[in-house]
């Protein structure tokens, strides 16, 4: 059901996301090896996206267009988010030995419109992720075991799956070995011994890149790529996202109050989430108190990126997913009371009450989310799918074009074109550009360092040649400029 519902929507109903043309490309890069690629060796995250990118390449085939690889990717992360959901229904019903709730997490994911819409993008959280829960799916399984000859090879292979999130994207560190020292702790886990192998693990599978990249004599340019990536996280340096102070992160709180159409639904989620956390770490076993640890650290990682760091839309991936799970293993526990009466007492305890309004608010909050599928697969938004198409069709190649500065769509989506920063009327005539492309709606809404009056002052006069409205991008235009 995931992966049908995210299939439904890949091509038509996410416009493109300009870090998809990078990442999409950066796949490309490695498909014949090597390390990966985009104006110069690449190291700013970790190549596991990217070698799964060119796998799948090499399965389903080279698409001659580059829209048409960007969604041969989001099939990728299509399929990404179907195991995904195999793992979170596995793994909620571990915890809860009961399959509703299982069955509720597997449900909520499949049609959560934040988790499609991430799921539809070519972005690097969706791999991140899956390597996240599955590790945690095969971790959890040495708590309250006996122990077994054999158990090193499951702290392994925990570890491995956990070295494959952080080598997908650094920040999976945050939310595999800090939960896991903070059990060992804690006393949460598994024995001392298993989670100190999984830790060791993860740290050897980063070592290991490490050690390759300095063989092959990239660890300079690694370390570069690194420490931009660190002073991004940490604060020090803002260059996009909500808290960037050149103007073009735009406002977080008026972002979030312009998709509580659309997300009102993962807002209660995680509103519910913060509250069913406490009742996991207080009430919960130990298995269940380690999954309240992965929420606590996706938890501290966005509030950091919130006030301090970096912040951008894909980061709520990172919170929502945990939420998922611990919402109705904390309602099975306040069903069922303490884990040692959940194991004694009969099903039909639970007040009829109680599960008439979970059932309730459980059945609204899909049907909110169904609702809100229908209508992102009726109504289009694949603005520069054809905007590019336009241009292939009707405008020569090497065409100057000007660009709205941080329209990295504009800037990456039509190669074989002059495609530039021109944000005056004499800047584009000296670049003798022919064309301006704007994105309406990011302007207005501050995204850009020009004012919506500014670069109406631009395109004031010039001829309209393509127009779409769409959700991402609102009034998304190409204007045909004199000379």
């Amino acid at each position: 059901m995931t992966f049908v519902v995210r299939l439904a929507m890949h091509e038509r109903s996410f416009d493109l996301f300009g870090d998809e043309v990078i990442y999409t490309d950066l796949g490309r890069s490695v498909i014949s090896g090597g390390f990966p690629r985009f104006d110069g060796p690449f190291f700013l995250h970790g190549p596991g996206f990217f070698y799964l990118e060119a796998g799948w390449a090499r399965i389903d085939g080279y698409p001659l267009t580059l829209m048409g690889w960007v969604y041969e990717m989001r099939t990728l992360n299509c399929v990404l988010a179907g195991a995904t959901a195999v793992v979170l229904v596995l793994l909620t019903t571990r915890a809860t030995r009961s399959p509703w709730a299982g069955a509720t997490a597997g449900a909520l994911y499949a049609l959560e419109p934040f988790c499609i819409r991430q799921n539809d993008r070519v972005l690097l959280e969706t791999a991140m992720m899956f390597w996240v829960v599955l590790g945690y799916l095969v971790f959890t399984s040495l708590i309250g075991r006996l122990p077994a000859r054999r158990d090193w090879l499951r702290a392994v292979g925990a570890g491995l799956f956990f070295g494959f999130a952080v080598l997908t994207k650094d920040e999976g560190a945050l939310l595999t070995v800090l939960p896991l020292l903070a059990a060992a702790v804690l006393r949460w886990g598994p024995r001392l011994r298993m989670t100190m192998l999984t830790i060791a693990t993860t740290v050897a599978v980063y070592a290991a890149y490490l050690a390759v990249v300095r063989e092959n004599g990239y660890f300079s340019i690694l370390w570069q790529g690194k420490t931009a990536g660190i002073q991004r996280m940490l604060g020090l340096v803002q260059s996009s996202g909500f808290n960037s102070g050149s103007g073009s992160g735009g406002s977080l709180s008026s972002r979030l109050i312009a998709e509580i159409g659309y997300f009102g639904t993962t807002y209660t989620i995680l509103a519910v989430a913060a509250i069913a956390v406490l009742i996991l770490l207080f009430r919960g076993d130990q298995l269940q108190r380690m999954l309240g640890l992965l929420y606590c650290a996706a938890g501290v990682t966005l509030a950091y990126a919130v006030f301090l760091g970096t912040l951008e839309e894909q980061e709520l991936y990172l919170l929502v997913i945990p939420s998922l799970v611990v919402i109705p293993v904390a309602a099975t526990l306040l069903l069922s009371g303490s884990p040692r009466a959940q194991r004694s007492q009969p099903r039909s305890s639970p007040k009829k009450l109680w599960i008439a309004t979970m059932g309730a608010a459980l059945s609204i909050a899909l049907g909110v989310n169904l609702l809100t599928c229908v209508r992102w697969v009726l109504q289009p938004d694949d603005g520069f799918a054809r905007l590019i198409s336009y241009v292939t069709d009707n405008v020569p190649a090497g065409t100057a074009i000007g660009s709205v500065y941080a329209d990295i769509e504009t800037l990456y989506g039509l190669p074989g074109y002059q495609v530039g920063y021109w944000e005056t009327k004499a800047a584009l005539a000296k670049a003798h550009a022919r064309y301006f492309v704007v994105e309406w709606a990011a302007v207005e809404q501050g995204y850009s360092n020009q004012t919506p009056a500014a670069v109406q002052g631009i395109v004031s006069g010039d001829r309209v040649v393509f127009s779409f409205t769409g959700r991402t991008y609102g009034n998304l235009v190409l204007y045909q400029l004199p000379g």
